[in-house]
């Protein structure tokens, strides 16, 4: 492990903790396109296993983000608990089902599909006027059904969610800051039960004493959970200071600078 590559991942992780806590994002698309960079630079993981090995870090990670996140924005009250809980149940099972084919996948369309995803959602936040849209939110029992999809994709790109539930959230009529409360909420679901699909699928390639948990690599998880925890306070904290739209702009902003990166690396 080297003391230089733990220091940069937590400057990664004060970045990536900033935006969990302002998006709602959990920090995975900050996380990794860096990793996606970092791990064959310091010859930590071998080519073919590099972008998975990076979603699962990113995931691992998200885990400890994302619990200061929620805290913080339960403590602002950005969290509709009733709407949370169904988003969390289905997130929960499509990142479980997902991860565990993760490996099976191309990891050259798995990064093309990234980028793409992400173009779009960007695109659609960017070009909205309204704070918030036109449909209503369905019934509990079918925004589990509709949070399946969302939550199995976020898995496969190591997101924690927040980059797709945001902006399904806001169509429903849900305000932005307790959609990015909502989804920081189900970024935790999708980080656990993705890591324990990562874990499985990677166990058998991985040995525990290079400091892997299946494909999560933890030197990575500590160094950018070391900063992540304090940032993603401060990023809750900026919802109640910026104003919707601003949020919303940044938003897809950053979505658009992540897909670039990814598209073109």
């Amino acid at each position: 492990m080297s003391l230089e590559f733990v220091l940069i991942c937590s400057v990664l992780g004060a970045v990536a903790g900033l935006m969990a806590g302002l998006l709602g994002i959990g920090g995975g698309l900050v996380i990794v396109p860096m990793l996606v960079i970092l791990l064959p630079l310091y010859q930590i993981v071998a080519e073919p296993h590099v972008m998975i090995v990076a979603v699962a870090t990113s995931l691992g990670s998200v885990i400890i983000t994302s619990l200061s996140s929620v805290s913080a924005h339960h403590r602002l009250g950005n969290i509709p608990w009733r709407t949370a809980v169904a988003v969390m149940a289905g997130a929960a099972v499509g990142a479980l089902l997902f991860s565990s084919i993760a490996a099976s996948l191309d990891p050259w369309w798995l990064k093309k599909f990234f980028a793409v995803a992400v173009f779009l959602i960007g695109l659609n936040m960017l070009l909205t006027t309204a704070p918030v849209g036109v449909f209503g939110l369905p019934a509990r029992r079918y925004l589990v059904l509709l949070s399946t999809a969302p939550g199995g994709v976020a898995s496969l790109l190591g997101i924690g969610g927040g980059a797709l539930f945001v902006p399904l959230l806001n169509l429903m009529s849900v305000d932005m800051r307790r959609a990015i409360g909502t989804a920081a909420t189900s970024g935790l679901l999708i980080a656990m039960a993705g890591s324990i699909g990562y874990v499985q699928s990677g166990w058998a390639l991985y040995a525990l004493q290079d400091g892997f948990l299946g494909f999560i690599y933890a030197p990575a998880v500590l160094g950018i959970v070391l900063t992540s925890v304090w940032m993603a306070p401060v990023g809750a904290a900026l919802t109640r200071r910026l104003p919707v739209m601003t949020i919303k702009r940044v938003f897809g902003l950053f979505l658009w600078l992540v897909s670039a990166r990814m598209m073109f690396s």
